[in-house]
């Protein structure tokens, strides 16, 4: 499927393999699946951010447990995935992975006075620290990496929220009232009927 798609797959079909070639070779991403034997993916990726292999990284994983997901997200993981998923949302999602990554990926997004420190996870209005939680942390940078962009109410989400969690058909808009409160500026525009975008022009 990732030839098919113009990618240049390259396996490992173990942990130290994996470790071996993630450190030795300049990928554009990886996707790491968590059960792998000699060396869990976990471990690989801990290794490989200790080493300053800074390569996006999508975790796989059969299990649901949402301590795994933090324990992942700590060990430095970009994204998420658990299986069973569809092969046509791995490479949405590895798209977006390369495209805020390249050719170096921002530690600083912004709109007009709004600015996203993804580096210190942190959100200022005119230099203003605003206090936002995780999901409205997600939330803005979503916005921000897709700039000029419309993202409906399901796709913002499907990626601000973990896969087992089932937000209210609301509760994105809802997110967005806060945010638009928190910011108290005209930055989140809405397109009725479509969804969210912050103007690329702003």
């Amino acid at each position: 499927m990732l030839s098919h798609n113009s990618f240049v797959p390259e396996i490992a079909t173990d942990g130290e393999d994996a470790w071996f070639r993630g450190g030795t070779e300049n990928y554009a991403a990886a996707i790491l699946d968590i059960g792998l034997p000699k060396l869990d993916g976990l471990s690989v990726l801990k290794n490989w951010r200790n080493e300053g292999v800074n390569m996006p990284v999508i975790l796989l994983t059969a299990k649901s447990s949402w301590t795994e997901r933090v324990a992942g997200i700590d060990a430095g993981a970009d994204d998420y995935l658990v299986k069973p998923f569809h092969m046509e949302e791995l490479l949405a999602r590895l798209r977006a992975l390369l495209r805020r990554s390249s050719p170096e990926k921002k530690t600083l997004l912004s709109a007009g006075p709004l600015v996203l420190d993804t580096k210190h996870m942190q959100v200022t209005v005119n230099s203003v620290p605003v206090n936002v939680t995780k999901l409205e942390f997600r939330l803005i940078s979503c916005l921000l990496h897709d700039r000029g962009e419309v993202i409906s109410k399901e796709d913002l989400a499907a990626r601000i929220y973990f896969q087992d969690q089932e937000p209210d058909s609301n509760a994105v808009e809802v997110l967005v009232g806060r945010l638009r409160r928190k910011l108290n500026a005209d930055i989140i525009k809405t397109r009725r009927g479509f969804g969210y975008y912050i103007a690329a022009d702003e």
